[in-house]
């Protein structure tokens, strides 16, 4: 089973970009100790304080999708996406092995 790079980004509400730094605190580490995710780091763009990415490494793509189904069935993608400007963008990558 092949690995999976998870690229989100999305562009926070100005007026939540602190809130979503404390939102994903709180719920980071249970996405770290979720089956099949090999690391997770948080970025925010220099010139754009509200744009933010998750780079996510998943056992499989699978695992991701399974996570995400977990979050929506709790309900953070609600919470989530409230603090958002607009849809985050997910990209799904392979390693190219160059």
């Amino acid at each position: 089973m092949a690995s999976c790079q998870v690229i989100l980004e999305f562009n926070a509400k100005p007026d939540c970009v602190e809130k979503v730094r404390e939102w994903l605190k709180s719920v980071l580490p249970d996405t770290r100790s979720f089956d099949g995710c090999v690391t997770l780091h948080v970025i925010q763009n220099q010139e754009d304080p509200t744009g933010i990415a998750i780079i996510e490494q998943w056992d499989s793509r699978q695992h991701y999708e399974r996570y995400l189904a977990w979050r929506g069935e709790r309900g953070d993608m609600e919470v989530f996406g409230a603090m958002m400007a607009g849809p985050p963008n997910i990209r799904f990558f392979d390693y190219f092995r160059v």
